[in-house]
């Protein structure tokens, strides 16, 4: 008789943004008459900027024709765009990332969902809280977290780094000694960016310990202050303990075309075995490489036309965050994030839980946002606001927000 994997059943619920999605269709069918302003998940609305338009037009053309017609794309990527990359996102920066290090993928989130994959089970993981929460609940997946503490919430075999207003939510180095971190800045949920000192002290910490770090660096484009690095490769030693993920889908709109990529670094070893080695592995035998078309169009990001295009659009979604953080602030609320990331997060007023707020800015005031309670326990008493909606969205539900304080 066949068994099931039964690290599945200490999954708590169903996944955030889908309780979010129910909870909202429900409120729409009982009032239809209602106009609800959502700016809960971190969906872009801005459609895909012309330069992008134009790469994918001329690729769907190049695969109607013998001469054009790609299949199956090569391992690691195409080396128009591993070459983009590396020269784009890195050189650029002083980085030394070379091509044959660029994992392309179909977005971030199956990469930091599949990269614990090349760790071994009974590696001890650590994890900032609040948290995205495919870090934690992929580990689940893979049985490395131990049972459900439903009255801490959470797992007993996680290291939870708390991310509070006292610490700036930024995470102190960890009591215990962990194998796997994972960092993500700028942070979602909370959309605080550490500087370029502090995130030396991680890797210095990582180094030392001989950690990896899984560094989540899909806000970087939103970085808007100079002493925030966008890559962890900025820092000196990180090529020998972390591991990057990038994606397009906040920076480019791709949320709909799916693009991103990984960077294992050659230096990255465990025991004499090179964890870029094990990736190349494991991507080959599960993936079978991002579309051509998708791929010419990631391209498209790094020319002089794209990288102008999408600045405005980025400028925009910031001017959203920009908005939401002021107008809050000004009603009374205390708000935090806004200034290098999309997303802004606040104090529940009035002592409400996040999903209590949930539910009276959902019924009263028709605006949706998404519990801070859903990326972990240090989350609850918060919520979070993003900047990807349309500024006249934005406007009103800002308008709505703050007459709801009033009330």
């Amino acid at each position: 008789m066949f068994t099931i994997n039964e690290n599945y059943l200490k999954l708590q619920g169903s996944y955030l943004f889908s309780t979010v999605a129910k909870k909202v269709a429900a409120y729409k069918s009982m009032h239809p008459d209602k106009t609800v302003i959502s700016l809960g998940i971190g969906d872009v609305t801005l459609p895909l900027a012309p330069a992008i338009i134009e790469a994918l037009q001329k690729a769907v053309a190049e695969m109607g024709i013998k001469e054009g017609f790609h299949g199956y794309a090569p391992e690691r990527g195409y080396d128009f765009l591993l070459n983009a990359i590396a020269k784009e996102d890195f050189a650029a920066r002083g980085c030394e990332i070379s091509p044959d290090e660029i994992f392309v993928s179909d977005g971030a989130k199956c990469d930091v969902g599949n990269i614990q994959e090349i760790f071994g089970t009974d590696n001890l993981v650590a994890v900032c809280d609040p948290v995205y929460p495919v870090y934690v609940d992929t580990n689940v997946m893979a049985g490395r977290t131990g049972v459900y503490d439903k009255a801490l919430g959470t797992y007993e075999g996680l290291v939870y780094m708390p991310c509070t207003q006292e610490n700036g939510f930024a995470p102190k180095l960890p009591d215990k000694t962990p194998d796997l971190i994972y960092l993500c800045f700028p942070n979602n949920p909370t959309g605080a960016a550490i500087t370029k000192e502090a995130l030396q002290k991680w890797v210095d910490y990582a180094n030392e310990i001989h950690a990896v770090l899984l560094f989540d660096a899909a806000y970087e484009a939103y970085i808007t202050e100079e002493n925030i690095p966008h890559s962890i490769y900025e820092c000196e030693g990180a090529k020998t303990c972390a591991i990057e993920m990038r994606s397009f889908s906040k920076n480019a709109g791709f949320t709909g075309l799916r693009l991103g990529y990984t960077v294992v670094p050659k230096e990255l070893v465990s025991n004499g075995v090179s964890l870029n080695d094990l990736w190349l592995r494991r991507h080959g035998t599960k993936y079978n490489g991002a579309p051509y078309i998708v791929q010419r169009a990631g391209e498209a990001v790094y020319s002089e036309a794209g990288k102008a295009q999408i600045k405005e659009q980025i400028a925009y979604y910031m001017e959203n965050a920009r908005q939401i953080r002021e107008g809050l602030i000004a009603a009374g609320y205390q708000a935090f994030g806004g200034v290098n990331s999309p997303y802004v997060w606040l104090k529940t007023p009035d002592n409400l839980t996040s999903w209590e707020f949930f539910d009276k800015l959902l019924n009263e005031a028709q605006v949706v946002g998404t519990p801070g309670s859903g990326f972990g326990a240090s989350g609850e008493g918060y919520f979070r606001l993003t900047g990807f909606g349309t500024h006249e969205n934005t406007k009103e539900a800002i308008k709505r927000i703050q007459a709801l304080k009033t009330k």
